[in-house]
């Protein structure tokens, strides 16, 4: 279905259309960081086999009962995880909204992408 990653994007984008989506993808996302550094630190590896279980969990609750889609993770799980660590930078660093007018995402959710 798609042949590059960009459009790829747009419509990963468009399937996180929501703000309450991207918000518990960001939590999910934060919490596999949380993970990992729990795992470095106390050297007990079984923090970093919970990352990926947290982390789908956010996402797959969102899709299935906030944004009510299916997730991109199904069809495309390496260009997902790529995109879902792109969508939380670009929330982070405020630059969301550009891209989500790229992917043509209603002015409802326009500046919707901090995480306030």
């Amino acid at each position: 279905m798609f042949t590059d990653f960009q459009s790829f994007w747009l419509h990963y984008l468009r399937q996180h259309s929501k703000k309450k989506t991207r918000q518990w993808h960001a939590a999910g996302t934060s919490m596999v960081v949380v993970c990992a550094v729990l795992a470095l630190v106390t050297m007990e590896w079984k923090w970093l086999l919970l990352a990926p279980v947290i982390a789908y969990g956010f996402a797959w609750y969102s899709h299935f009962f906030i944004e009510g889609n299916k997730p991109a993770t199904f069809g495309h799980p390496l260009w997902s995880l790529v995109a879902d660590f792109r969508m939380v930078f670009l929330m982070l660093t405020g630059k969301l909204d550009e891209e989500l007018q790229k992917a043509q995402i209603g002015h409802v959710e326009m500046r919707s992408s901090n995480l306030d």
